[in-house]
């Protein structure tokens, strides 16, 4: 006759089944097409909150250039990624620092996995595309996803914070050479 196992043993196998379910699910669900600006639709919950995702314009910036490219609006404080086809494949607000580079175009000139913000907060997918004043300016996402603004320390500050999936996007599709056009 098999041994029995005790119930605890059910409910932690039971535990670990539903974790690595909802993890290939949120893999899947990652992976999977990203909500575009035009295909974006406002929810009718009376709980819904606007979030930095929220329903954005749904045309890219006039002047903004053609072709695969990261457009970031100052005045709107949003990001477009734009593919080769000209289709919006994602865009995000973000929280800039205190320096903001001048419009016009620039490239992807390096990036890194991962270091300390000039503000002290750990942060992760930097992609520098500019610099103004000595100081460098760069995309990156704060590691714990915290969303606020780089604090204001007063100290000059270049880092374009968005939130941890933004981020990750950004980072997926801004490799080193990619065109990032800054427009007011």
């Amino acid at each position: 006759m098999p041994a029995r196992l005790p119930s605890w043993a059910w409910v932690t196998g039971l535990t670990v089944g539903a974790i690595a379910a909802v993890t290939v699910l949120a893999v899947q669900a990652d992976r999977g097409p990203q909500p575009t600006a035009t295909s974006a639709k406002p929810t009718t919950s009376a709980s819904a909150q606007p979030t930095p995702t929220a329903p954005a314009p749904a045309r890219v910036p006039d002047g903004s250039g053609t072709g695969r490219r990261i457009v970031y609006s100052l005045g709107e404080k949003r990001v477009w990624l734009v593919d080769a086809s000209e289709a919006t494949r994602r865009t995000f607000t973000v929280w800039p620092g205190t320096v903001s580079p001048d419009p016009g175009t620039y490239t992807v000139s390096s990036r890194n996995e991962a270091t300390t913000g000039s503000d002290g907060v750990q942060i992760e997918h930097i992609i520098y595309f500019a610099a103004k004043s000595g100081v460098s300016v760069a995309f990156s996402n704060a590691v714990d996803g915290a969303s606020p603004p780089p604090a204001d320390s007063g100290a000059k500050t270049g880092g374009v914070r968005m939130r941890k999936a933004d981020g990750t996007a950004l980072w997926a599709f801004g490799t080193v050479g990619t065109t990032v056009t800054v427009v007011r």
